[in-house]
């Protein structure tokens, strides 16, 4: 946690209810220790979808498919999401969940390593939302930013991977330092690059926001 829990936990209490199939997701994600988006990541990406209401719809990590559903549920009914999921372990559980609740012709699940899936996809997109391993954003960054489409919205979750990123390197643990340099890589090219527009946010573990100029 990169804020004050007492404020996000206020912040939380004004959040609007979810339907009763996230609520479920949610529920299992607690019992079997599966990490979903937070709550101020969920109001985070209404919001965002009210404001674009995008037709065609990037997820970079699957997992159980709750935020996917998150985005059907607050996307135009037309809207179509591909998701990407590499566990192969999760993905018959994400697609029993979308057909689950109804969600299998406007979700299409890519199985395998979003490295080389994203090599052929075609896009455009005018909503992406990387959520998957924080050491490969730079690496899907390049592929990222051609399948999104001119007015496009680009969301990446877990970019302070728990406050570490804020550290120097030496404090960080060993095992963390090449995702630490590879998501310090990552934000300095979305806020650097001449042909975007980025904000980094303190919420949840850290959000970036980017636009094309």
């Amino acid at each position: 946690m990169i804020v004050d829990e007492r404020m996000t936990s206020f912040i939380n209490s004004y959040a609007s209810p979810n339907s009763q199939a996230l609520d479920e997701l949610e529920r299992y994600s607690i019992e079997t220790n599966v990490p979903i988006v937070r709550k101020e990541m969920q109001s985070l990406i209404k919001f965002l979808l009210a404001t674009k209401s995008p037709k065609n719809i990037l997820e970079v990590g699957t997992a159980i498919g709750f935020s996917a559903v998150l985005m059907a549920e607050n996307s135009p009914e037309n809207s179509m999401i591909t998701t990407i999921e590499k566990y192969e372990k999760r993905i018959p559980i994400a697609k029993e969940n979308f057909e689950k609740f109804g969600l299998s012709k406007r979700v299409k699940l890519l199985e395998g390593d979003a490295t080389d899936i994203l090599k052929e996809l075609k896009g455009p997109y005018d909503f992406i939302f990387m959520d998957a391993a924080k050491g490969q954003y730079i690496n899907f960054l390049p592929d990222i930013l051609r399948l999104l489409s001119k007015d496009g919205i680009l969301l990446t979750d877990n970019v302070m991977q728990e406050g570490d990123i804020l550290e120097s390197k030496y404090i960080v643990e060993r095992r963390n330092r090449t995702i630490y340099k590879r998501m310090r890589e990552y934000l300095y090219e979305l806020t650097h690059n001449d042909n975007l527009t980025t904000v980094i946010l303190p919420i949840g573990d850290g959000v970036t926001i980017s636009i094309r100029k």
